[in-house]
């Protein structure tokens, strides 16, 4: 008798397109990691022109070893139609070129014999995905994760797939839709809501403050800026009392929060259970990512397979 020897699973290809950059890899279904050696990432203009935009992405697609699956998993921002591939981006300011351009067909064209079938979801969903997968969200069968970048992206996941209707979540499951003191939940909790409230803080404006991005205003914070301490307390303690009521209506076990402004967590985590619990909601683990910047790659992959919902 011949004794034989299982084989490696095939590697996932997957995309995670942003506003600016496309990162593509393949990673290794079993196991949840991406393979390392395998990781493109190349800069990616959102106000170019349609074929340029869907050229670059293509052009990060096709440096991937050969060898994979033919099935692939894009994590897109929105709007977007994640059931057919077509842009749906409407004063969103960027990726406007893609506005009902089907996205998933020129992408096929362009992958012409590596691609067979692409499955697109939001690059929140995928994110969430691949912390439930392998990260802080693992183990919590109801959880929302959030993103935290130029605006609010989040996803309401239960059992690893995510919910965007019902009376249990916010419409279309996005917490930037809610409102916090009236106004836009993103007229506070974004870029331009920290730098404006930073800028209003500021007792005696100084030359180039408008410059200033967020992680600048984090920096100042760090060194005593009570103006930059404010406008982050500020800004995640009205996400806490904004986020609140739908972590009791969905009965959420956890938070996770990933994006590029949770690497300011010194100064987020505070103010966002503090809001929550005055909200009365305390009780609730707010955890930073363990996979912030592969979550979104291991999610893609795991939405790319035929049962995404499969343990």
């Amino acid at each position: 008798m011949t004794a034989t020897t299982a084989r490696p699973p095939v590697p996932i290809p997957v995309l995670d397109v942003g506003g600016t950059h496309v990162t593509a890899a393949l990673v290794d279904p079993s196991t949840s990691v991406t393979l390392p050696t395998t990781v493109v990432r190349r800069p990616l203009s959102s106000d170019a022109a349609a074929d340029d935009i869907l050229d670059a992405i293509a052009l990060a697609a096709s440096a991937l070893p050969t060898g994979h699956s033919l099935s692939w998993g894009v994590a897109m921002p929105g709007p977007f139609d994640y059931a057919t591939g077509v842009g749906r981006f409407t004063d969103v300011g960027k990726f406007e070129s893609l506005r009902g351009v089907d996205v998933g067909a020129g992408l096929l064209e362009r992958l012409d014999g590596r691609a067979a079938r692409l499955r697109f979801l939001n690059d929140a969903d995928a994110f969430a995905i691949g912390e439930y997968r392998a990260g802080a969200a693992a183990g919590h069968r109801r959880v929302i994760g959030l993103t935290l970048g130029t605006g609010v992206g989040s996803s309401f996941l239960s059992g690893g797939r995510p919910v965007h209707t019902g009376s249990s979540v916010p419409p279309m499951g996005h917490v930037h839709r809610l409102t916090v003191d009236g106004g836009p939940l993103e007229d506070t909790v974004s870029r331009r809501g920290i730098r404006a409230r930073y800028a209003a803080l500021r007792a005696t404006p100084q030359d180039g403050l408008s410059l200033l991005d967020v992680h600048d205003i984090a920096a100042r914070a760090m060194t005593g800026d009570a103006a930059a301490a404010e406008a982050f307390r500020y800004a995640f303690d009205a996400l806490g009392r904004a986020l609140a009521p739908w972590i009791d209506r969905f009965e959420a076990a956890a938070v996770v929060i990933g994006g590029s402004m949770a690497q300011s967590w010194h100064l987020i985590h505070p103010a966002l259970t503090t809001g929550l619990a005055s909200a009365a909601r305390s009780d609730v683990p707010v955890l930073p990512a363990q996979q912030p910047a592969e979550a979104p790659l291991i999610g893609a992959a795991h939405w790319a397979q035929d049962r995404p919902d499969a343990p």
